[in-house]
């Protein structure tokens, strides 16, 4: 793992709306950066997801995490959940942000991969098909990957590896198995199903966000 100094920025893109306001933290010598798209209901102040983006940084990856709501949007999904569901909306808010990426100096030259939780997951995958000569790899937490549809699945190229708890629902880990062989156009090394034991859907339980963080970084060192 990395000690190297890391460089940590503040940002803010516009959109129609308003601003999108997050946080891109680059350790020296990265050899790629992962775009953390939060679930449901969450932002860029997400325990899980800043632990994890903790341990890749401890690997040498860099990290974005960005809310994909403006504030005013939050405040009004948080009363109203209107746009935590919209995922034409967020993943058009990926592609913006990724766009962006491909501008910043920090970031332009790395090798993209996004981290998708939740709802953010199914955005993510239709970003990437949008974007899929830039996104190199994802890793997809708990990902309601059903949201973005099969006809999409069946068209994704990029390697990508589902984690879900094996204390989930046996219907989320049905719809992860039935994902997994919607991905026909992945080669079998760079698709992977991983079923974390003991864990819930949150992997709240002792060691199993551990587990999530090590088999994120190990994709993203290997596909970048």
């Amino acid at each position: 793992m990395t000690t190297e100094p890391e460089r940590s920025k503040q940002i803010a893109i516009p959109v129609v709306s308003g601003m999108l306001k997050g946080n891109l933290i680059a350790p020296n010598d990265s050899r790629g950066i992962v775009f953390f798209v939060h679930g449901s209901g969450s932002n860029r102040y997400s325990p899980r997801n800043q632990y994890v983006a903790g341990v890749l940084e401890n690997y040498g990856l860099a990290t974005l995490l960005i809310d994909l709501l403006t504030t005013k949007e939050n405040e009004e999904d948080a009363r109203s959940q209107r746009y935590r569901f919209n995922i034409d909306l967020l993943a058009k808010r990926i592609v913006t942000i990724t766009d962006w990426m491909c501008e910043n100096s920090q970031a332009r030259n790395l090798a993209v991969g996004y981290f998708g939780a939740s709802t953010g997951a199914a955005a993510a995958v239709i970003a990437a098909l949008q974007r899929k000569d830039r996104i190199k790899a994802i890793v997809s937490r708990g990902g309601r990957l059903d949201l973005a549809g099969s006809s999409i699945m069946r068209n994704v190229s990029i390697p990508i590896l589902l984690i879900v708890g094996g204390n989930d629902s046996p219907a989320v880990l049905h719809m992860h198995q039935k994902i997994l062989k919607q991905l026909q156009l992945v080669d079998r090394d760079r698709k992977g199903l991983v079923i974390i034991p003991g864990a819930g859907h949150l992997f709240e339980e002792p060691g199993s966000l551990e587990e999530v963080a090590q088999h994120a970084a190990n994709w993203f060192r290997k596909h970048f």
